[in-house]
């Protein structure tokens, strides 16, 4: 199975499965001398894991990163840096009533089809357990950016139709990380919060939003035709198991307005620096980082596992009924939150060094 790598210059490749032995990830191409804080990894990790309050999945994983090379003295080396995580609290059973059976909108049908043989217990590879790989090396790509002077910020702006009508601008970020659901408007975090908790009592699941804001972004990052900077974030935000829409700037609603209103002017400030008056642009022009704040939505599907019976086939077409067991999120994106921002670290991270061999 191949496709297991992300990045060019910057580059991770993630292994294991859910119900494995464990999952974990090589970062390689972190240059030399970075300093490697890992309590900072495992404050990351920690955002991400299962069982960290009643509106998530009850799966019990501390999911401790071991860190078995390429840091010594607690810095870089500029070697690969292997991280790995053991799994803890796996329950196979679970999953046995579905060993030849599909779910709806899950990887099983897909994964069967393409490789004759797949891991039922918890969606195996497919299952969304991997993202604590990329969170743990998002973690190495953030402190990396972090020298840059480069912060990025996502949170939870949507949960069914409970939505944020404020702007980043208008938001406290601090008070992201002091509600489960990760909204930064205590008042919407809180409706949040009791919707997803109604739709957990139901047996039901429901998707959401996830913003996310870069800022302290240099001009020059990314590059012109394929290898666009919007494009790789794109793809790396709908590489997340279940997200099913990315957009940037003005995205969608651009359409409705005209160019007069939408280009964004340029002008000199006081230090001398170029800016633009306003931001439709979304940071990125031509592909290009021009110095602005990023900014992008990511959509997430409500999860595919749900209690009531579902009709389905069996691997040999036979119609069969589907229960959802184990333990699942009823909405996924207060514990995406930490793995967008990690996607967007490691895409940054790339095209930061990509760029250290453009200019000189």
């Amino acid at each position: 199975m191949a496709a297991n790598s992300y990045g060019h210059t910057f580059r991770i490749t993630t292994f294991g499965e859910s119900h494995g032995k464990a999952i974990g990830v090589i970062v390689d191409g972190c240059p030399a001398g970075i300093e490697i804080n890992e309590d900072f990894i495992q404050n990351e990790l920690a955002r991400r894991r299962p069982g960290q309050s009643k509106i998530v999945t009850q799966r019990k994983e501390a999911d401790k990163a071991e860190v078995l090379s390429g840091i010594f003295e607690g810095k870089s080396t500029g070697t690969p840096i292997a991280m790995v995580i053991y799994n803890a609290d796996a329950r196979s059973k679970d999953y046995s009533h579905i060993a030849d059976k599909f779910r709806p909108s899950h990887a099983d049908f897909t994964y069967h089809e393409k490789y004759g043989i797949r891991d039922y217990r918890g969606g195996g590879r497919s299952s969304a357990r991997e993202t604590a790989a990329r969170v743990a090396a998002g973690a190495i790509a953030k402190l990396l950016l972090q020298k840059e002077g480069i912060n990025i910020t996502a949170y939870v702006s949507q949960v069914g139709h409970l939505q944020l009508s404020q702007s980043y601008e208008q938001l406290d970020f601090s008070h992201i990380e002091e509600n489960p659901v990760r909204c930064p408007d205590p008042t919407m975090a809180t409706e949040m919060e009791t919707y997803i908790k109604e739709i957990r009592k139901e047996g039901d699941t429901i998707g959401g939003v996830v913003s996310c804001v870069i800022s302290g972004c240099p001009t020059g990052l990314g590059a012109p035709a394929f290898d666009k900077l919007h494009a790789d974030l794109g793809k790396a935000m709908l590489s997340i198991n279940a997200c099913k829409g990315f957009e940037y700037g003005s995205g969608f609603s651009g359409v409705s307005m005209k160019g007069s209103e939408h280009n964004d002017r340029f002008y000199t400030d006081g230090d001398g620096d170029i800016k633009t008056d306003t931001n439709f642009s979304g940071g990125i022009q031509g592909g290009i980082s021009n110095g602005m704040d990023i900014y992008f939505r990511t959509a997430f599907k409500p999860v595919a596992t749900i209690v009531p019976a579902q009709e389905s086939v069996n691997e040999s077409g036979e119609a069969v009924n589907v229960e959802g067991k184990g333990r699942h999120d009823p909405c996924v994106v207060p514990r995406a939150v930490p793995i967008v921002e990690a996607m967007a670290a490691l895409t940054l991270a790339d095209h930061l060094l990509r760029q250290r061999t453009v200019r000189s």
